[in-house]
């Protein structure tokens, strides 16, 4: 039987397939069907279907990618970060500039929960 990758190599895998802009690619390959995702403190999201939609309402809103970058990541004790930069006009006219940190945890390969830490402007 193969070994399983490290989370390490899992997270820079499913990194680069966001910055070639697969992200729903990406969310399927990578998540869990049982995957809580939370913004800030709001509460999570629960669930592979529901969060498949919130992805894809994000996919569906933008309209420009300005700039999209992996500032820098790292691993440790079944989690991984990762901090991005993104500036973005969305189809509704508005542009945003911001930075956030993805907190992901791991579970048999696959992320099992993750959270945005970022500033609302």
């Amino acid at each position: 039987m193969a070994s399983q990758p490290s989370i390490t190599t899992l997270d820079h895998e499913l990194n680069q397939r966001i910055l070639k802009g697969d992200i729903l690619g990406a969310f399927e390959e990578y998540y869990s069907d049982d995957i809580e995702m939370r913004e800030n403190a709001e509460p999570p999201c629960k669930g592979k279907a529901a969060n498949r939609d919130r992805e894809k309402a994000f996919v569906d809103s933008v309209a420009t990618i300005h700039a999209f970058e992996l500032v820098g990541s790292g691993a440790g004790d079944g989690v991984t970060y990762s901090e991005w930069m993104m500036d973005i006009t969305y189809k509704n006219g508005s542009r945003a500039a911001s930075h956030q940190v993805s907190a992901r945890r791991w579970k048999n390969g696959k992320v099992v929960s993750e959270r945005f830490y970022y500033n609302k402007h």
